[in-house]
């Protein structure tokens, strides 16, 4: 086995590293015994030498090492092949039908910096560390192996990589590829493009939840705002929903929803109109003095894009997300149903509700929790790494 350079990491650092946790940051080293190369794989001790596991290194990144394993391993096609093995058992135990998911989500299945996604027969891969982007080789060929896949495309055109020093870089890894792809989500079939379209293709962390959410569909008037690909409204549609309205402010969303809901044949229920949300539902709840909003609706959905890029950003995120429920919960009538979400892993679930809470009280609502949620499993949440927790979701009973 290869002699690996050794990272030396300060007192009280490596309870964190043995806890779990597999990002060493800079400051959390105390010094290198040995030199190390930006992406190679090296081996962390704590300061009293004794060995903590071996991960990526790469001085450029504010995480200097990437955990990928608490023993001494060779790092080879082997080591992919039994890691990405071990993380499709996971999709395979929870999600038994599924046919498109995660199949490995970075650090959730012990690979920092490696994300896989599986639509249909075509896989989609993103590294945004260094370390896993030298070694795309061996992904690559441990990919064909396990999932022998028409074709493997590149999609590593996310922010996160320049931090790692690494260009943008886009295109087909192996196989062969072109156009749209038609996929089936919960039975209902999709088209999404994987070359151009949001993060690898679709947003796959709620697959799970648009079945539980339609759950409260049958009979209702509808509206899903943030619809991109209308996956909330078209299982709502399909679940018995009355009509269905869909707001999304880009227009090829809109006209991609359309189009899956006429595949679908969903149209006589199911419409959607390209409107700012924030815009759509001021004018909405708009009214002169002296007058109230008529409610509308029986079904709320909420499931907007993230309002943080960073900490510094969270009390703007906060004053948005009260925005959009104190308009929502105006237009929801009494037992109806408010289902919302947050995608940003710098606002939790408490402080996420108590932006709710908020803008219940200012409307003179009163709420009944009735669901909560996480991403769909696919999208593993590892308690000892907090990040791996982002998406959190309540839906709520107008109780008046």
């Amino acid at each position: 086995m290869k002699v690996l350079s050794t990272v030396i990491v300060r007192p009280g650092e490596a309870d964190r590293i043995l806890s779990g946790h597999p990002w060493v940051y800079h400051g959390s080293i105390q010094r290198l015994a040995t030199p190390a190369n930006d992406g190679d794989l090296v081996q962390v001790k704590d300061h009293r030498q004794r060995l903590l596991g071996a991960g990526f290194y790469n001085s450029k990144s504010k995480i200097n090492v990437r955990m990928l394993t608490h023993d001494r391993v060779e790092l080879d096609t082997q080591f992919f092949e039994e890691r990405i093995r071990a993380a499709l058992a996971v999709r395979q135990r929870y999600m038994p039908t599924a046919t498109s998911f995660r199949v490995v989500n970075a650090e959730s299945d012990l690979l920092s910096g490696l994300i896989v996604d599986k639509y249909e027969d075509v896989l989609v891969v993103q590294t945004s560390a260094l370390g896993m982007d030298l070694r795309k080789d061996m992904i690559v060929t441990a990919l064909q192996k396990i999932f022998k896949p028409r074709a493997i495309i590149e999609r590593n055109d996310i922010a996160s990589r320049k931090f790692e020093g690494l260009p943008e870089a886009n295109g087909l890894l192996a196989g062969a590829h072109e156009g749209p792809l038609p996929i089936s989500l919960n039975g209902l079939k999709f088209t999404v493009n994987l070359v151009a379209g949001h993060k690898t293709g679709l947003y796959l962390d709620q697959q799970m939840n648009y079945e539980l959410v339609a759950r409260f569909a049958k009979g209702a008037q509808v509206l899903d705002c943030f619809s991109f690909l209308g996956g909330f409204a078209l299982h709502a549609a399909r679940a018995g929903a009355a009509s269905v309205v869909g707001i999304d402010q880009s227009a090829d969303a809109i006209a991609a929803a359309t189009a899956i809901a006429a595949s679908n044949g969903l149209t006589d229920r199911c419409t959607f109109e390209q409107a700012n949300v924030f815009d759509w539902l001021k004018a909405k709840t708009a009214v002169a003095p002296h007058e109230k909003v008529i409610p509308r609706y029986d079904l709320i959905i909420l499931d907007p894009p993230s309002f943080t890029r960073n900490r510094a950003s969270v009390p703007d995120a906060m004053r948005g997300y009260k925005e959009i429920h104190l308009r929502a919960l105006k237009l929801l009538r009494p037992g109806g149903v408010l289902a919302t979400f947050c995608c940003s892993h710098h606002v939790d679930a408490v402080l996420f509700e108590a932006a709710i809470m908020d803008a219940a009280k200012d409307t003179h609502r009163l709420l009944r929790r009735v669901a909560s949620y996480n991403q769909s499993p696919d999208h593993p949440i590892l308690p000892a790494i907090p990040e791996t927790g982002y998406l959190k979701g309540f839906a709520y009973e107008l109780v008046r």
